[in-house]
């Protein structure tokens, strides 16, 4: 599998990143005020993702195991 390295020395790949670069500044400059509308959105978004996918759903994911997962439970 090649690097993407090389593929960037090519003027398409140079005329790929710049024309990235050109469409990102558009779109962040012409549509800042939109992005901004959204983040109160976006956060409330966030609230329920990160529960869902961030926390590890509390330990829930050891159904199957006899233990109970506690450190002291295998000092005894």
């Amino acid at each position: 599998m090649q690097s993407i390295g090389p593929r960037l020395k090519t003027p398409a790949g140079i005329f790929m990143v710049v024309a990235a670069a050109m469409g990102g500044y558009y779109l962040l400059t012409e549509h800042f005020t939109h992005v901004t509308q959204a983040i109160p959105y976006l956060i409330l978004l966030a609230c329920p993702l990160m529960h869902v996918f961030g926390h590890g759903h509390g330990g829930h994911g050891q159904h199957g195991r006899a233990t109970s997962g506690h450190d002291d439970d295998a000092a005894r």
